[in-house]
């Protein structure tokens, strides 16, 4: 998954994945899953996607959503606290952050 955002870019293709997270199987309406990645230059993001009943849903219309995908920047003290929230194994928190 790639994208712009103000006028950076975040590929998921390039980055380095840290840690990933995940509810449920993919077809499950509720199913949900993310991944926390860093760039080269140490800047993080969040990339997921999630079913139709998820908090990836997009309206198509007519009170009907579908599933979806987003890429999301995070400051490092917002990457950590997705790691604390997701109980991301305290090895992996204390190499990436050099807590």
């Amino acid at each position: 998954m790639k994208k712009v955002i103000n006028r950076k870019v975040y590929d998921t293709e390039t980055a380095s994945l840290i840690a990933e997270v995940s509810f449920s199987y993919p077809g499950d309406f509720q199913y949900w899953s993310e991944s926390l990645y860093r760039t080269t230059d140490k800047t993080y993001f969040l990339a997921g996607e999630g079913g139709p009943m998820s908090h990836y849903a997009k309206s198509i219309g007519n009170n009907t959503t579908t599933g979806g995908s987003n890429i999301r920047p995070l400051s490092t003290s917002e990457a950590i606290d997705w790691c604390e929230e997701n109980d991301i194994d305290a090895d992996t928190i204390i190499d990436e952050f050099n807590l």
